[in-house]
């Protein structure tokens, strides 16, 4: 079984940026200890934006590229995997808003063995894809920072610059929309 992936804790962060301001090795240092923490957390939530690999693979270089080129002048207003989130989730979007097919693309994994209740699972599988690329940009954005990174209303509030009161709103309408789309 594989390792959860690193995390960084707030001090954890404060310590990044003072390495960053020092420049030189503890800022090579400090910037590959950021992107190992925060790699799969931005790849996954590309992923659930862009709907395809490839795009998100696209979003990863681009947001770490600007977190690189960024991050001597984070004034640390906030977290700094708040910012680079901030930073994903804008590529994110601008990425899939650039694509003119924006249809799911990605060739359903094989089953095993194509039984009638593996054939049902695939079909439910295939519409909550749908359903979820139908979302709304804003409403993917938030369930995706929920049901995907985990991260509390608050954190998402701030990730997205709206109230948190918004957060639920959206997060509601959108598992209202799947739960529709499910129990069909």
């Amino acid at each position: 079984m594989a390792a959860p992936p690193p995390t960084l804790e707030e001090a954890e962060e404060a310590s990044l940026l003072v390495a960053v301001r020092e420049g030189g090795e503890p800022r090579r240092v400090a910037f590959t200890a950021l992107y190992r923490a925060l790699r799969g957390s931005v790849l996954s939530l590309a992923l659930h934006l862009t709907g395809r690999p490839a795009d998100a693979e696209d979003v990863l270089q681009e947001t770490f590229l600007q977190v690189h080129r960024g991050l001597g002048a984070f004034r640390g207003d906030s977290r700094v995997s708040t910012w680079v989130f901030q930073i994903a989730l804008r590529a994110g979007l601008q990425t899939r808003a650039r694509r003119r097919d924006h249809a799911e693309v990605d060739p359903e994994t094989p089953l095993p063995r194509d039984t009638e209740a593996a054939l049902v699972a695939r079909d439910q599988a295939a519409r909550l894809r749908a359903a979820v690329a139908d979302l709304p940009a804003d409403h993917r954005a938030v369930l995706a920072l929920f049901a995907v990174e985990g991260l509390g209303h608050r954190a998402i509030a701030e990730v997205l610059g709206i109230p948190q009161g918004t957060v639920w709103s959206r997060l509601h309408t959108a598992r209202r929309r799947l739960a529709e789309v499910v129990g069909r």
